[in-house]
C-alpha cells in the first residue's frame, strides 16, 4: 500500500522508488504483485504518463486510511499520544457554513497543521454513508440512524424586515397579514417557502406569494435590509442585523417552536483523532454562541 501511495503521489515508478528508498524494478514488481492480487489494473500505464484507473483511485482512497488507521493504532499500543492527521470531509447548510464552519475550520487548521478539511457547503440533506463525510452540522429534527449527535443549539425560523419598511407599511399583527405585504423569498429551504405558524394550539402554514424569489437566503436578507418587504429566515441568520436594529423580527408571538442544531459524526468503536478533536473543537465554540440559541419571543 505504501509503495502504491508513493507511486501515485510520484506519478512514476522511478519518483516512488525514489520516495521508497527502494529500486525501480522492485517497485515495479510489487505493482504488478499487487495487481495480479487484486485481479484489476491499478495503474494506466503508457510511454508518457502513468496515472491511476478509477479502480485505484478507489483502492488509494481506501489505503490512505487503512494506514492511518494503522499507525493510530500503534501510537494507541505503545502509550504514544494520537496526532491528528489526514482528510478531513465536513458539510453544512449554506449560510451557516459561511458564518460559522469556515471561521472554525480555519482555526481548527492552524491547532492541527496535519489536518487538511475539505468542506462541502450545500442546503440539502446528504447521507453522511453514501457520500463519505466525517462531520455534518444538521439543522432540524434527526432521521438517521447510527450517527452521533452532539446538539450544539436550537433555531427558529423567523419572519422579519427593516424598520424603516415597518413604519411606512405598518408592522403585521397576525400571521394572515403577511398576504397583503409584499415578500422576499429564499427558494435554498422549503423551511422557508413555507411559512408555518402557531395559532394557540394548533398550526398554521401559509404559502404566501413572493413578489421577489432569490436564491439564496443571503440574497433575501439583503433585499430586506434595504427596506423592501418581509422575508422568513432562520434565526441565526439575522442575530447580527437584528442585535444592531437593522431589522426587526415580527410575529414572534406566533413562533414556531426552534428547530435542534447538531453536529454528526459516524461513530464506532474507535473514532479516529481527526474527527474527535474537530467535533469537539466546533462543538464547545458553538455552544458558546449565543446566536444559536434562541428563545421564545412571544
Amino acid at each position: 500500500m505504501k509503495v502504491l501511495l508513493a507511486v501515485a503521489e510520484a506519478e512514476s515508478f522511478a519518483g516512488g522508488a525514489k520516495l521508497m528508498g527502494m529500486s525501480p524494478p522492485s517497485v515495479t514488481r510489487v505493482i504488478a504483485g499487487l495487481e495480479n492480487r487484486l485481479g484489476t489494473l491499478l495503474l494506466a500505464r503508457s510511454t508518457r504518463s502513468l496515472r491511476l484507473t478509477e479502480a485505484g483511485r478507489r483502492y488509494v482512497d481506501d489505503c490512505k486510511r487503512i494506514l492511518l488507521d494503522l499507525e493510530e493504532a500503534e501510537e494507541l499500543a505503545t502509550g504514544s499520544s494520537v496526532r491528528a492527521r489526514g482528510n478531513l470531509t465536513v458539510t453544512a447548510p449554506v449560510m451557516f457554513g459561511e458564518q460559522y464552519l469556515i471561521p472554525l475550520i480555519t482555526q481548527y487548521l492552524t491547532e492541527y497543521p496535519e489536518v487538511t478539511v475539505n468542506a462541502l457547503l450545500v442546503d440539502r440533506l446528504v447521507s453522511m454513508v453514501d457520500e463519505g463525510l466525517d462531520v455534518s452540522i444538521r439543522i432540524g429534527e434527526l432521521s438517521d440512524i447510527g450517527l452521533q449527535a452532539i446538539r450544539v443549539g436550537q433555531i427558529a425560523p423567523v419572519v422579519c424586515a427593516a424598520p424603516t419598511f415597518l413604519d411606512r407599511v405598518g408592522r403585521p399583527t397576525e400571521p394572515r397579514d403577511v398576504l397583503e405585504l409584499p415578500i422576499v423569498m429564499s427558494s435554498a429551504s422549503t423551511l422557508l417557502t413555507e411559512w408555518q405558524f402557531r395559532v394557540g394550539e394548533r398550526a398554521l402554514s401559509l404559502h404566501p406569494k413572493p413578489r421577489l424569489m432569490v436564491s439564496s437566503n443571503q440574497a433575501a436578507i439583503n433585499a430586506v435590509r434595504m427596506g423592501w418587504g418581509l422575508t422568513r429566515v432562520l434565526s441565526y441568520q439575522v442575530a447580527e442585523w437584528v442585535d444592531k436594529g437593522e431589522l426587526e423580527i415580527v410575529l414572534a408571538a406566533y413562533q414556531i417552536p426552534a428547530l435542534p442544531a447538531h453536529v454528526l459524526y459516524q461513530g464506532g468503536k474507535r473514532v479516529s483523532a481527526k474527527v474527535r478533536t474537530f467535533v469537539d473543537y466546533c462543538s464547545s465554540r458553538l455552544l458558546a454562541d449565543p446566536a444559536l440559541h434562541a428563545v421564545p419571543l412571544g
